[in-house]
């Protein structure tokens, strides 16, 4: 008779990755699938650490993104769920609306197109007339501007705080994955830093900043990379300037919404981000440089394609950079009563932009499933406020690999 070899399995579902999305997908596990035993590896020494907990709080309304993506679908449903979410647990939270400030003739066109695509999203949307705008914000200045009232800020490293204590998952903090081994009869195994060795019949990468990586060690092949920007921030020494959130039109060309003022859950506005490309995953300042990792970006052709279409934009970024005058004018675009001596430097974050190999910024969240895998690999902004719905649509990917296992 042939003996069959029984393997002790340390969890069904192991996660790698304690931000936000990885904290959120442990959460709906739980919930959706009762006595799903949950493990969350995360390498620092708490949760939120990164991309959840260095950015401007704010709860996006989805009014930016394409109608039939997964971005709009998920900010939408995902905004109304993290205010209920957080007046439910308590959690430091407010609806503020925003302006989105048109200050040039050239930007009026794009403004209309949010109107219409904010519409499209089911997001209630007034707009207004240059003289309109200092019924919300006295110091603002522009030629026309639309109202999102749905808009809001939230504490989401206490939002994260919450969902590890409310998922019942066990959580490992300071475990850093060096190692993963993969059979297909034997399920996943990781080793960490420290020589422990975690045995999942599933594993979930939500490692944010190194989740190409993360996919790498397991076997599978992303089909793009990780291109890390720092967005930095300055913060208002005259908060009183701003009541609210102040954004410009972005540019639809990029996934970024330009220099914005945020006032936070705290009273604090913060200004900013630009972005750079930050020269470490975790780069949050241009004194952090990690060769090894700026190699592999430099490697992908994917970024060098990135720089020679949009090396003018880059350009403007860079500049903004090293010099507080430039950035400084750019806020000055809305807000005319600021100057240099009110732009205090505050903490940097690193948004985590997937990149194609030629060139593409992925614009939508990317989930993809391999053998006994699920990788979330382009969860930036606006995951954290898309992290319930993100979280569920994982984890009924996730449900779905275990039941095939």
């Amino acid at each position: 008779m042939v003996q069959v070899r029984k393997i002790a399995y340390d969890c069904d579902v192991l996660v790698i990755g304690g931000g936000i999305v990885g904290l959120s997908t442990a959460y709906a596990i739980t919930r959706a699938a009762p006595g799903t035993r949950v493990t969350v590896l995360e390498k620092e020494a708490g949760p939120a650490r990164h991309q959840t907990g260095r950015n401007s709080g704010v709860i996006h309304s989805g009014i930016y993104y394409r109608p039939d993506s997964l971005k709009a679908r998920y900010a939408v449903r995902g905004a109304a769920e993290m205010i209920k979410f957080c007046a439910e647990y308590d959690i430091a939270h407010a609806v503020t609306g925003k302006l989105i400030v048109a200050t040039a003739r050239a930007e009026l066109p794009r403004l209309h197109a949010l109107v219409q695509r904010g519409r499209e999203n089911g997001i209630a949307v007034r707009e207004l007339g240059g003289s309109q705008i200092a019924e919300y914000e006295p110091e603002v200045r522009g030629l026309a501007a639309i109202h999102v009232g749905s808009t809001g800020v939230c504490d989401f490293a206490g939002v994260a705080r919450r969902l590890a204590e409310a998922s019942g998952a066990e959580i490992r903090y300071g475990a850093r994955v060096v190692r993963v081994d993969r059979r297909a009869s034997l399920g996943v195994a990781v080793l960490t830093g420290d020589g422990d060795v975690v045995r999942a019949r599933v594993l979930v990468n939500c490692a944010g900043l190194h989740c190409d990586e993360v996919a790498r060690l397991t076997g599978d092949d992303p089909g793009m990379r990780i291109v890390p920007f720092r967005g930095e921030y300055y913060t208002l020494a005259r908060p009183e300037l701003v009541r609210g959130l102040v954004y410009p039109v972005p540019d639809p060309a990029f996934p970024f919404l330009g220099v914005h003022l945020t006032r936070g859950i705290d009273g604090g506005v913060h200004v900013g981000p630009n972005a750079v490309p930050a020269l470490a995953r975790e780069g949050y300042d241009w004194g952090v440089v990690r060769p090894r990792e700026l190699g592999r970006t430099l490697a992908w052709p994917g970024a060098w394609r990135i720089a020679g279409r949009h090396w003018r934009y880059g350009a403007g970024e860079l500049r903004r950079s090293v010099s507080k005058r430039a950035f400084t004018t750019a806020v000055r675009r809305m807000l005319p009563a600021v100057d240099a001596s009110d732009l205090v430097p505050a903490t940097a974050g690193v948004r985590a932009q997937a990149v194609l190999r030629d060139g593409t910024l992925v614009d939508d969240f990317l989930i993809r499933e391999g053998d006994r895998t699920v990788h979330v690999l382009n969860a930036p902004s606006p995951a954290a406020t898309a992290s319930l719905p993100i979280g569920r649509e994982v984890a009924r990917r996730t449900l779905a690999v275990l039941g095939s296992a």
